[in-house]
């Protein structure tokens, strides 16, 4: 098989592939997504597409992957990681928790389950695009809020774990086992605001 890291990246056409991709995924999801259907959404030849992407599923990885990673970003971006820790756990739980369940998020989780007998590798690029990256900013956060004298941690990166688990706290599994379809503003909130409290309960100074 052949994975994204092999890809050759050529710039504009690359980049259409990518956008269109994404769209069509987003809208008919894995399964529905057709390669006929990306192509007229990218204005690419199909030649073109295979160019890049012989599968279908190394390119939604591919999707997967640049997502994962411009949402890590937008993180990083948008929260000042020199804010107190229940500003910066509040800003950043809300985030990761609006991804992990829109449309999208769930449906790279669902095929990074679905094909990780055959191609274990698909889970591991998507793990250290998204999750491994944003468990590290946080470890290091952690490490400056402890020498502000905020936090006292005896391990950074499991705090950082459990923290996002706390943020998975119900609604996730209604969603994984199709007890709900959707989330609301109002649930992600809810949910957010008491992983912060019970973390900041064990953690906080």
């Amino acid at each position: 098989m052949v994975v994204t890291d092999d890809i050759i990246h050529k710039g504009r056409k690359y980049d259409q592939v990518l956008d269109g991709a994404r769209d069509v995924f987003m809208v008919d999801g894995f399964e529905g997504a057709s390669v006929d259907d990306i192509a007229r959404v990218a204005n690419v030849s199909k030649a073109t597409l295979y160019k890049y992407f012989p599968d279908k599923r190394i390119l939604f990885m591919e999707v997967a992957n640049v997502e994962c990673q411009r949402q890590a970003r937008a993180v990083l971006d948008r929260v000042d990681m020199a804010a107190e820790p229940r500003g910066v756990l509040g800003q950043t739980g809300r985030h990761f928790l609006g991804f992990i369940t829109s449309k999208l998020g769930q449906q790279i989780f669902r095929i990074c389950v679905a094909e990780s007998d055959r191609f274990p590798e698909l889970g591991q690029q998507f793990y250290n695009s998204g999750p491994a990256t944003m468990r590290r900013e946080m470890a290091c956060y952690f490490e400056a809020s402890e020498a502000r004298g905020e936090l006292k941690i005896e391990d950074r990166e499991l705090a950082a774990e459990q923290f996002a688990e706390l943020c998975k706290a119900e609604l996730w599994a209604k969603l994984v086992f199709g007890v709900t379809k959707t989330v609301t503003q109002a649930e992600i909130d809810r949910v957010v605001d008491s992983a912060v409290e019970t973390f900041m309960a064990r953690y906080g100074t």
